[in-house]
């Protein structure tokens, strides 16, 4: 009997998931699997690299790359979204495309200029320097890659792409695990990530784009400077809500490098390293979550809210989940990852994950109001969360030099920028000032009561004492009979 109970569970549970999973999300599947495989190989490469090298060297990397990625984040623009709808119309693609093209071509030739500017103005490092100029590099490749990427999208084909990027990835992974036989100096590897990133353009050129789009549409296209003045200035909203998530946590890089030292550097590039990994499961589901968000306020305002009510206390449990694992296993987790060069490092992340007991509910409350049609407010909001992150940074490090100011820098600044958002749902009726102070009484009471009670519990059991009744709970009062209820409708067919 418990042999065919095994296989039939499983069936069931199979066709349960299938049935009730949202087409947004078996849509978004293969998004999904590659997101997370990237990650964990992008960490494979991330944690060699910290391993094989020099603190001073990694760090000067970690600057030279977090430049890099500011200036990633502005290079294209946020046209993204106005060629996605641009090209559904378009009479004539070729022509679009060609325009587009040619378009994130010259960006890319301005911001690689704007790069070097930037990193030769703040620093002196000759090391620095010579790894900035190799790895802006890579705008070029980035931009072109992001003509494919949404051209892909638009053609409703971006499993190619998500294919194209694990391949990538894989290969940055083995290129790291080659390090143990045979390490050179740090400037090579740069060199080593742009012939990477070369093999990964040409595998989008001659598999991962459509026929549609070809190098050669570069020289067809006419330069049209009017039109991408006009385009520019028509779009300029979308540059800042596509940039400023990238530089709020980038600038922390820029702060450490002018006021502190190489360790702390590594420090926070390590500690946000954990927390990136622990944003990935809010993205995704945010991602599949934001259409039948949108479906629901469509068919009625009140259901729409009313979803996002229950989503809202998913949304809160993953944060405070998030907290206490990495308070309760980053001493153990860190060392063991990175080598004994960051012993220190799990008392900063822990500081730093603070913010992710807001992150999860402000991601949720972001897409709420884009449904809302209230973009620009929220790009507002992330503008004065923006500001006040740099103003504390740039007063508080001339006085007090330590990691522990960014850490709680960024996470007051999320704070106020998580209540300027209650604020508003409390303006438009949406949360009564209960639930608001509810909220932030269960968050902050609990992580209070967690924190006091690690004093007489190891954290390894402590997180156990807490969260396994927790899912237990979740199992046979949710998950199971759903499943049981399945299963028994599946042997009485």
């Amino acid at each position: 009997m418990k042999l065919v109970q095994k296989p039939l569970l499983l069936k069931s549970l199979l066709k349960l998931l299938k049935q009730r999973l949202p087409s947004t999300v078996k849509n978004s599947f293969w998004g999904v699997f590659s997101n997370i495989l990237q990650n964990l190989l992008f960490s494979v490469f991330f944690i060699v690299v910290a391993r094989i090298y020099s603190v001073q060297d990694f760090a000067t990397y970690v600057m030279a790359n977090s430049i890099y990625g500011i200036m990633a984040s502005f290079s294209t623009m946020g046209l993204g979204q106005w060629f996605l709808r641009s090209i559904l119309i378009a009479s004539d693609k070729q022509e679009l495309i060609g325009r587009y093209f040619k378009l994130q071509f010259h960006l890319g030739i301005i911001f690689y200029l704007i790069h070097l500017l930037v990193c030769f103005t703040l620093y002196n490092d000759g090391l620095l320097r010579s790894l900035s100029i190799l790895i802006g590099i890579n705008l070029f490749f980035d931009n072109i890659i992001h003509v494919i990427k949404h051209l892909n999208i638009a053609e409703e084909n971006q499993r190619k792409t998500f294919i194209v990027l694990t391949v990538e990835a894989f290969l940055k992974a083995l290129s790291a695990l080659f390090l143990f036989l045979f390490t050179f100096p740090i400037l090579y590897l740069a060199v080593v990530l742009i012939l990477l990133r070369l093999v990964t353009l040409n595998l989008f050129i001659r598999y991962g784009s459509s026929g549609e789009f070809s190098l050669e549409l570069i020289f067809r296209v006419k330069t049209q400077y009017r039109f991408a003045l006009n385009l520019l200035r028509q779009n300029w909203s979308f540059v800042l809500i596509g940039s400023i998530s990238v530089l709020y946590w980038r600038l922390g890089i820029v702060f450490v490098s002018k006021f502190l030292t190489g360790q702390d550097v590594v420090d926070y590039e390590v500690s946000y390293k954990l927390f990136s990994m622990a944003e990935i499961l809010p993205f995704i589901v945010s991602s599949s979550v934001f259409p039948t968000l949108m479906k629901a306020y469509n068919r009625s305002k009140e259901e729409g809210f009313a979803l996002y009510r229950n989503l809202f206390i998913a949304y809160t449990l993953y944060g405070m989940l998030s907290f206490s694992f990495i308070f309760s296993y980053s001493d153990t987790i860190i060392p063991f990852l990175f080598g004994s060069n960051y012993v220190g490092t799990s008392f900063y992340c822990k500081q730093m994950f603070f913010t992710i007991l807001l992150f999860p509910t402000a991601l949720l409350q972001a897409n709420m109001l884009i449904v809302m049609g209230l973009e620009k407010t929220d790009m507002w909001f992330n503008m004065v969360s923006l500001v006040l992150h740099i103003s504390i940074c740039f007063i508080v490090l001339q006085y007090i030099e330590s990691l522990s100011v960014i850490n709680f820098s960024i996470f007051f600044s999320f704070l106020i920028f998580h209540l300027l958002q209650d604020i508003l749902f409390f303006q438009k009726r949406i949360l009564s000032f209960v639930k608001i102070a509810g909220f932030y009484l269960l968050v902050f009471g609990f992580i209070s009561l967690f924190m006091f009670s690690s004093i007489y519990v190891k954290g390894f059991y402590l997180f156990l004492l807490v969260w396994l009744p927790f899912m237990v709970v979740i199992y046979f009062k949710w998950i199971r009979p759903v499943l049981f209820m399945h299963s028994k409708s599946s042997v009485l067919q």
